[in-house]
């Protein structure tokens, strides 16, 4: 009984760890304190060292259901290379008015250094790809080693090792 809960234990942890490497969800408060605290700096300054790509979205949005599970694919092949992070723009209305959104989905770009770049509509997996690797040139020098199970041994399809 101890070795299955152990188990189970052990999974749940490695689970949650899986999860942390693909899309996550932001608030205004984690936005400014993992991104940009637009209440205090007047000009643009990331906070993260690895770039992102923040996908501004709504639940009831067709094509922002049809976006999310492109987001998610990509979020594995670029393992911790780039962080994906999604914004309900119903339930985080001061984000997307101090961006503008005014359609979505909307998709920002933020490199580690330099200016965000913002994309609106619908874009299929290879238009967010090449945006990926022109905008945040995807091989950051930040940019830890992955995590994956399997990665090490040449194993992993997410980071295109």
């Amino acid at each position: 009984m101890k070795k299955i809960l152990l188990a189970v234990v052990f999974i749940t942890l490695f689970g949650a760890a899986a999860v942390a490497e693909e899309v996550r969800y932001l608030t205004t408060a984690q936005f400014k304190e993992l991104v940009f605290d637009y209440t205090k700096d007047s000009v643009w300054n990331y906070k993260g060292e690895v770039p992102c790509v923040i996908d501004f979205y709504a639940t009831w949005c067709g094509p922002c259901k049809r976006l999310a599970p492109i987001m998610e694919e990509l979020a594995e092949e670029y393992c911790e290379e780039v962080i994906f992070y999604k914004v309900d723009t119903d339930k985080e209305r001061e984000l997307a008015r101090i961006f503008g959104i005014s359609s979505i989905p909307s998709i920002l770009f933020v490199p580690a250094k330099g200016q965000p770049q913002m994309a609106r509509g619908l874009l299929p997996k290879e238009t967010l790809e090449e945006a990926i690797l022109q905008v945040l040139k995807k091989k950051n020098p930040n940019a830890k080693e992955c995590t994956k199970q399997g990665c090490q041994q040449g194993g992993c399809s997410g980071c295109k090792k």
